[in-house]
């Protein structure tokens, strides 16, 4: 009987500078997608999935992180007093989403290091790892699947994207072999963020990984990589090529919605995409994106005062 996976780490000590000035004070994960952080729909996925023990990797000035998920006495009163009840419920959710746990990068050596860190709390059993910059619609279920197909194949598996060739070297890059379900292949090899023409597919690693224990005894032998930072992918590529060792890696196919939040523009699609679908916001927002987009004109873009 293979124990069933509980528990999800989530890397979030990155500076932001991509969204500076706001992340000067805040941290990145707690900008706002519509009403929540975007941190928060991560763990809302972690929980959904049945992962209710999640540790944190946070850095230097990011303590909005654990307050968000706690609780604020002072303000659940006010609305209690006021009767405010759909707003308490809000603020009470995130508290009560689960068992919320944190430990400090301390030195920012990439996402290898910073999973590295989790090694005391994990211990000797497989875990997920859930980056923030994607936002998994709810809709379209994934790391759910990924669990299902790690204890069927006792392997380390990812999650992987069909993108542009083009866009290929914004990320790491999978060679794989199909396997009977068209949805999973086998890994044979990972290159982080290679040229175009050394890619071997177009199939991207996005940021959700199911990942077996022996990935810690690889990263303390991983020397640094791109970036001069411990790369999760070449970890990823020691195990893909020693499948009798470390259980090989398998890819999960991701063909549902997914919301980037890693740079401006994609944070500001990703808003409009969620805020459409709202029945609260849809109504109201949908017809005044097409009232918008009938008035925009092709041309040069003014510069706002406002830059």
């Amino acid at each position: 009987m293979i124990n069933r996976i509980t528990k999800a780490v989530i890397p979030a000590a990155g500076l932001g500078t991509r969204f500076l000035p706001a992340t000067k004070a805040m941290p990145k994960e707690m900008l706002p997608v519509v009403d929540k952080p975007a941190i928060q729909y991560v763990v809302e996925e972690a929980v959904t999935a049945g992962l209710h023990d999640v540790l944190m990797i946070t850095g230097r000035n990011k303590n909005s992180l654990e307050n968000h998920f706690d609780r604020l006495p002072e303000l659940e009163a006010l609305l209690e007093a006021k009767g405010d009840a759909g707003r308490l419920a809000k603020v009470n959710a995130s508290t009560d989403l689960a068992d919320m746990h944190y430990v400090r990068q301390g030195d920012p050596r990439g996402l290898g290091h910073a999973i590295l860190r989790a090694k005391m709390h994990v211990g000797d059993e497989p875990f997920a790892v859930l980056l923030g910059d994607d936002i998994i619609d709810p809709r379209d279920p994934l790391l759910g699947r990924m669990l299902d197909e790690q204890v069927k194949r006792g392997a380390t598996i990812v999650a992987l994207l069909e993108v542009d060739p083009s866009q290929i070297s914004l990320y790491g890059a999978a060679a794989v072999e199909m396997t009977d379900d068209p949805d999973v292949v086998r890994i044979t090899g990972l290159v982080e963020k290679p040229a175009v023409e050394d890619a071997p597919s177009n199939l991207a690693i996005i940021g959700r990984y199911v990942l077996r224990p022996e990935v810690f005894g690889i990263l303390e032998n991983t020397a640094p990589g791109k970036g001069n930072e411990i790369q999760l992918t070449d970890a990823l590529q020691t195990m893909a090529v020693t499948p009798e060792e470390t259980g090989g890696v398998y890819g999960v196919i991701f063909r549902g919605r997914r919301y980037d939040t890693g740079d401006r523009l994609d944070y500001i699609k990703a808003i409009v995409q969620i805020a459409v679908d709202r029945a609260d916001l849809g109504p109201d927002l949908r017809p005044w994106l097409r009232e918008f987009a009938a008035g925009l004109e092709d041309g040069p873009v003014e510069t706002s005062p406002l830059d």
